[in-house]
């Protein structure tokens, strides 16, 4: 007979839990998940590539709402539960659902620690631990102000890092004298500091908050030396607390965390708890290696299959911010029954220290080069004696024998159970038997079935060098990856064979060249509606159903359903017509928040589905157009004010930016394009880390490309110096179609240039005169089927059923 087994939690130790469940005991169970979050299971190490830019929401989804409903399980989203009546064996949310259960599992996660002092509920006072304060964040970061970080850990220096990615001036406050000193010895800290100072990061450690101050909102933190930093944000990341409240208001035991045996089972024999808020052998867990541990054990227990326990092993600590490479891991503080063996390299910034007790190593801190932390954590987990390797052990693997050894032969020598993958728990033998039992042959093969490397990344190297092991010389991880599983043809073949075989449809396309799949997958069908729009201008029409949801309503969706609109500004540049027009549009719609972008933009967020081609409308007879926010297209042409304001102006910087952004705006391309251009070497626009670059000097226009400031941080390189306005309109335009053309579907500029080289892109746009010109009337020829106000179309009719909606339910009919 089917047991009933409700989850309360939605987080990464549940949902890997159910996958183990779901293998082990397929059909056991009736499955109820209850999340007080409104959304899916995702990837919380993620977080910060997102708050920096560098991921969306999608790309971070660990099981998505079709995955649910194929393992038949009921997913109730924003549904907190209030009470668990152990008697009755049931659980009630704030929505009023009660679910009756035979074994219940606990995942409540853990809550941030608000620091006691005044000021800590003011506006602007935000921690960071879920999805909800990296979109609060994100929204607070396009007022481009000052921010503190009140906590120098991994949390908050990973928060720092994103606010600053986004363009806020960032302070971090530390009340210890060192960063991370939980995971750091001094020296490291001291390196970490450092590091983080030469990212434009100001960092103030022995730090004691005294309050925050504002009046109706943060507007500074007051130390207890009296200093004030100034700030319109300040997010808290100081530590995390177990969330034990519904287990202590029900009488399970309960600690610091949920108190459970080795098996994950509670004080009660029917329910269970693991992640953050279960307390195992006396102690509470962080990170994610043995959250998903806890998982494995809880699975177990609940398939009824052998006696899986969990051991608490010491945790590798990584930081992930883009750039900065640390490892620490175990025990590295002074005693005298320790020696350490220490490495120092100042020229290069790596800083080794092994401490050693016994014989054995005890602690690992690596700071500036970690490609050995796995090395030293399998020893120290092992306890291996390494007195005989004592005079090169602090080199790593690979000079152990005195020189430096092939690097493939020292992963060779790893043990099987030798942990590869930290955030996983995935070892050696695992990952090698996989790629061999299943014939696996590329790197997003073994992720998908391992899940080495798919979280943080940082184990990627030494996935791929197992992968040369076991495939030897087939393996060849710059050969050919597939579009998707759909087809065996890389994006290069596609687009050749679209050319060359002259498919003009989605359908053409997966029938010549052999798709697997009857109408293709999310990842290919996109690719392909680029593809043809691209290559066949005058003749493909667009798939409405190839896009996503953002660029088939052309508005960016939010968190609660409702979207956003940023008209374009050529330029930036405004005028008092235009901003009346949109205080009109705000007043008539009670759009509930307005934005300036960090694009040098308005941003209007809060608007109902079918308001936005009334919205639009109204914006259209002020003569405003879309301004492609949402697309993977041209979005921005930022600019400072040029030579007709500014003193040390060379250019009219303005004048050529606007001239830029109403040449080439509503061209698609293979992802987002920002461009600037800044009047004089001071660069105001900021136009060294854009797509695209202007520095405007006396002799004329330096042209810059290939920059990035998301999760990577690229400077731009220098395309070349042109003389006229209309020579770097030119150049422009054909670098632009030379990617539209080349690129595969979602590399950025920065990504497509490295890989077929800088010198490349010269020798084609700068260098060979007519092939610039080609390229530059191919994107004019093309501008003139692309160039049309989606807005516009709408608000006469086109797609008019996406805006209309197709019922109005309440809460008690959705739920029958």
């Amino acid at each position: 007979m089917t047991e009933k087994l409700v989850i309360i939690g939605n987080g990464m130790a549940p949902g890997r839990m159910l996958e183990h469940l779901l293998e082990a005991a397929p059909g056991r169970y009736d499955i109820t998940i209850f999340n007080a979050e409104p959304r899916v299971n995702y990837d919380r190490i993620m977080l910060s590539p997102v708050l920096s830019g560098e991921k969306s929401f999608e790309e971070i989804v660990i099981h998505g709402d079709g995955w649910y409903v194929a393992n038949g399980i009921v997913l109730y989203k924003g549904h907190k539960i209030v009470a668990i009546d152990r008697e009755a064996k049931t659980v009630t949310s704030n929505h009023g659902v009660t679910e009756s259960y035979d074994k219940l599992v606990i995942a409540t996660g853990s809550v941030p620690f608000i620091i006691p002092v005044p000021g800590n509920d003011l506006p602007g006072v935000l921690t960071y631990r879920d999805l909800d304060d990296v979109d609060a964040m994100l929204l607070a970061a396009q007022s481009r102000q000052k921010a503190v970080v009140i906590g120098g850990g991994l949390l908050g220096l990973e928060a720092a890092a994103g606010l600053k990615e986004r363009g806020m001036e960032v302070t971090v406050l530390h009340v210890m004298p060192t960063l991370m000193e939980r995971q750091l010895d001094p020296a490291a800290g001291y390196l970490l500091q450092r590091a983080v100072e030469a990212r434009g990061i100001k960092v103030v450690t022995r730090a004691n908050t005294k309050q925050i101050v504002g009046d109706g909102k943060v507007e500074g933190v007051e130390l207890d030396d009296g200093t004030i930093i100034p700030a319109a944000l300040v997010v808290m990341a100081v530590g995390i607390r177990p969330n034990v409240t519904l287990a202590k208001d029900v009488g399970l035991t309960v600690n610091r965390g949920i108190v459970t045996d080795d098996r994950m089972r509670t004080s009660d024999p029917d329910i269970l708890a693991l992640g953050e808020c279960a307390e195992v052998g006396g102690h509470v867990y962080g990170l994610v290696a043995p959250l998903y541990q806890m998982a494995r054990v809880a699975a177990a227990a609940l398939a009824e299959t052998g006696e899986d326990h969990f051991a608490h092993a010491d945790t590798p600590t990584k930081l992930k911010v883009t750039g900065i490479d640390l490892y620490s891991v175990g025990d590295f503080a002074d005693g005298d029954d320790r020696e350490e063996i220490v490495l120092r390299d100042a020229s290069a910034g790596i800083y080794k220290r092994v401490v050693l007790k016994d014989d054995r190593i005890i602690g690992t801190v690596l700071f500036g080069e970690t490609a050995d932390g796995a090395w030293f954590a399998d020893l120290q987990k092992k306890q291996t004696d390494v007195s005989a390797m004592r005079d090169t052990l602090i080199f790593g693997q690979a000079f152990q024998g005195g020189a430096s050894a092939d690097p493939l032969a020292a992963v060779a020598a790893l043990a099987d159970d030798a942990e590869i993958c930290g955030c996983n728990g995935v070892c050696k033998g695992k990952i090698v038997s996989t790629i061999t039992s299943k014939g696996l042959t590329t790197l997003d093969d073994v992720r998908a079935h391992t899940k080495a490397s798919a979280s943080c990344g940082t184990c990627t190297g030494l996935v791929e060098k197992l992968m040369q092991l076991s495939l030897g010389d087939s393996y060849n991880p710059t050969a050919v990856q597939p579009m998707c599983s759909c087809t065996e043809l890389g994006h290069d073949e596609v687009r050749r064979l679209i050319k060359a075989k002259g498919l003009k449809t989605i359908p053409a396309v997966m029938q010549e060249l052999e798709w697997k799949t009857s109408c293709g997958c999310a990842k290919c069908r996109p690719a392909l509606n680029y593809y043809l729009v691209a290559d066949w201008p005058d003749e493909y029409a667009d798939d409405y159903q190839s896009r996503f949801i953002n660029e088939r309503v052309h508005a960016n969706i939010q968190k609660d359903g409702t979207y956003s609109v940023v008209p374009r500004m050529w330029g930036g540049v405004t005028s008092s017509k235009e901003l009346r027009a949109i205080a009109d549009v705000v007043d008539k719609f009670a759009i509930p928040t307005v934005k300036v972008t960090g694009g040098q933009r308005i941003d209007m967020l809060g608007i109902r589905k079918e308001d936005l081609p009334a919205v639009w409308a109204d914006l259209g007879q002020a003569g405003f157009v879309s301004g492609h926010a949402y697309a993977k297209g041209l979005r921005t042409v930022k600019t400072c004010v040029g030579s007709d304001w500014c003193r040390f102006g060379t250019q009219d910087s303005t004048g050529l930016g606007v001239r830029i952004e109403k040449f080439m705006w509503g061209s698609w391309t293979p992802a987002k394009v920002k461009m600037a251009v800044s009047g004089c070497p001071r660069n105001c626009a900021e136009a060294t880390c854009k797509d695209v670059g202007v520095i405007c000097v006396d002799s004329g226009f330096e042209i810059h490309f290939a920059g990035a400031a998301g999760l990577d941080i690229k400077g731009t390189e220098v395309l070349g110096l042109v003389k006229t306005e209309d020579e770097a309109l030119e150049v422009i335009v054909a670098l632009t179609q030379m990617y539209r053309e080349q690129a595969r579907y979602l590399e950025r500029i920065y990504k497509w240039a490295k890989r077929i080289g800088y010198d490349e892109v010269r020798r084609q746009v700068l260098d060979d005169v007519e092939r610039r010109k080609a390229y530059y009337d191919r994107f004019v020829y093309s501008q003139q089927f692309a160039q049309v106000d989606p807005w516009s179309e709408r608000v006469s009719g086109k797609d008019k059923h996406e805006f209309q909606p197709m019922a109005a339910l309440s809460f008690q009919q959705a739920a029958e």
